[in-house]
């Protein structure tokens, strides 16, 4: 099959080998009813190999059915997937269908799948054994013949040690997997994809599209896309529709950039590993915003510098060259500065000498200090909405009410 036609119907951009792999795997299975699991970084664009696995099935005149396990409370999870009979619950007034029956017959995408909970966990795994599930509040088995393909970008054995994922459902999903990398080992396509996100804006909103400078293109290409793709695209809009110039440069893509100088941190903080995509997300960006607090540390100890220097200048020779150039009329304060602006000895040393820095308890920064930090972060930013702080997080809300629980975060 061609691959190419299959990328051009799907909207696929870019040549990587790796990319061109998943999308071989992908075609091969679809012709099968094993369960695939898709993993890879949240933004990378997992959400189209099902929908090429089901294009390209006997299964493709049947239902496609694309769930968001993250998205969907945990008190409803049970009757979305499975169903519900008229008051099993408070406000079932009806019984309603579930995903699972509704697909029947076609294929059904669990996207973040490690989000479910154990007990739904359990009746997945009795669909993916037997076909048979129960509505929520019936004793009647049904049968439903659906194709499933679900989706993570966490580690799920890290999930199964942690007792958050069943070690058993893991091996049912994972019949055939397929690995999804990230857009920063990717470098090939990143200027592409870059392309095609600038030229649909500028056409949907008939503007000229930006064009990058060959120094931009380097940034571009050598940045580290903690949000992948959707970041990517982010930015492309972003600029689009804010600069006036059509021609970027390196200095302007900075802007759009944060902290674009900051290479891939390894993910160990104060002696520990971190366990899954989401916290090395959250460390990333606690680690960014450190940098920006040093970058206004430096400035404000350049600043002193210079008025030491400036200070020194006019009261170390130069208030002769003044005696002897009457002409040169400078005002007394220029003469005598006042003594709180000419520090007596370096700065960095006032730093270091300093008594209230040495009051300042040293704790030790563990990663659930970090983590915590930066979710009350993006919780203030956004007054306390856990949606605008997800996003601002790149994680899902759902994964943002678990960090909130497991961190002790009870302020908002």
């Amino acid at each position: 099959m061609d691959i190419q036609a299959v990328k051009q119907r799907f909207g696929i951009i870019g040549n990587n080998a790796r990319m061109n792999r998943a999308l071989e795997v992908a075609l091969r299975v679809a012709a099968t009813d094993l369960s695939v699991l898709i993993t890879g970084e949240s933004g990378v664009g997992k959400e189209f190999f099902p929908q090429v696995i089901h294009a390209y099935s006997p299964r493709k005149h049947g239902s496609y059915i694309a769930v968001n396990c993250g998205a969907i409370p945990e008190g409803t999870i049970d009757s979305e997937l499975f169903g519900h009979e008229k008051g099993s619950f408070t406000g079932a007034t009806d019984s309603r269908k579930g995903y699972f029956e509704v697909a029947d017959g076609g294929t059904i995408f669990l996207d973040e799948v490690a989000e479910l909970p154990l007990t739904t966990q359990v009746r997945l795994l009795r669909i993916l054994q037997t076909g048979e599930f129960m509505k929520v509040g019936s004793s009647k088995i049904q049968k439903t013949n659906v194709r499933v393909v679900a989706a993570t970008n966490i580690n799920l054995i890290q999930a199964i040690s942690d007792g958050k994922f069943r070690e058993d459902l893991y091996y049912r999903l994972n019949t055939v997997p397929i690995v999804v990398p990230p857009l920063r080992e990717r470098k090939e396509d990143i200027y592409l994809l870059f392309r095609k996100f600038a030229s649909d804006i500028a056409h949907q909103y008939r503007m000229p599209s930006i064009n990058l400078s060959d120094d931009a293109r380097i940034v571009l290409e050598n940045y580290s896309w903690r949000g992948n793709i959707r970041q990517l695209k982010n930015v492309a809009e972003q600029m689009s529709a804010v600069e006036e110039t059509r021609d970027i440069d390196a200095e302007i893509l900075g802007k759009y950039l944060p902290d674009h100088d900051i290479p891939i941190l390894p993910a160990v903080v104060a002696g520990s590993t971190v366990k899954d995509d989401s916290d090395r997300d959250l460390l990333y960006k606690f680690l960014f915003d450190i940098k920006g607090d040093i970058n206004e540390l430096k400035k404000m100890v350049a600043e002193l510098s210079g008025v030491r220097e400036t200070s020194s200048f006019v009261t170390q020779g130069n208030i002769s060259s003044i005696s002897q150039n009457p002409g040169l009329a400078l005002p007394a304060a220029s003469v005598a500065p006042p003594q709180y602006l000419v520090p007596k000895t370096d700065c960095t040393e006032d730093f270091a000498d300093s008594e209230i820095v040495d009051d300042i308890p040293q704790e030790e920064m563990t990663k659930e200090k970090m983590l915590r930090d930066q979710i009350l972060r993006a919780l203030r930013r956004h007054g306390g909405k856990r949606k605008d702080a997800a996003k601002d997080l790149f994680i899902s809300e759902r994964t943002l009410y678990r960090k909130i629980k497991e961190l002790g975060i009870d302020e908002y």
